[in-house]
């Protein structure tokens, strides 16, 4: 049976309150803090190959996803809905398909995503993640 392909989905706005460095930029400027994280989290995919989708809280009247092909995919929730509603709707659509694990500190989400198939990792977890990518290069 081939592998199935891996994601890391990303529950942006937990993992930049989660981490002080992140809600310290936040407080400066919030696109500081999504740049940043984005940044960590396409180098992490260009080491491991995993596909990461990263999904934020947004404002607008839609959602709204933007990419450049082979790139971190970030889409923003549209008004009046939550980045976990989207994020709990692509683990229920994608868990048996790919192999999913999800990066959040929220444990209602936690156990959405786990009870659809999806492993959850914390944010101190995608920390200690991310930081074994680079020492290993």
């Amino acid at each position: 049976m081939p592998e199935r392909t891996r994601y890391l989905i990303v529950d942006g706005h937990s993992i930049i309150f989660a981490w002080p460095e992140l809600r310290k930029l936040h407080a400066r400027r919030s696109s500081l803090a999504r740049e940043a994280l984005i940044k960590q989290l396409r180098d992490f995919q260009d080491w491991t190959g995993m596909r990461v989708v990263v999904v934020f809280d947004g404002k607008g009247r839609k959602v709204e996803g933007t990419s450049e092909p082979g790139d971190v995919q970030v889409f923003y929730s549209r008004s009046g809905q939550s980045a976990d509603a989207i994020i709990e709707r692509l683990a229920s659509k994608y868990a048996k398909q790919f192999e999913l694990m999800v990066a959040t500190s929220d444990s209602m989400e936690a156990q959405t995503v786990q009870a659809c198939g999806a492993e959850r990792i914390s944010p101190e977890g995608l920390r200690a993640l991310l930081s074994t990518n680079r020492k290993s290069l």
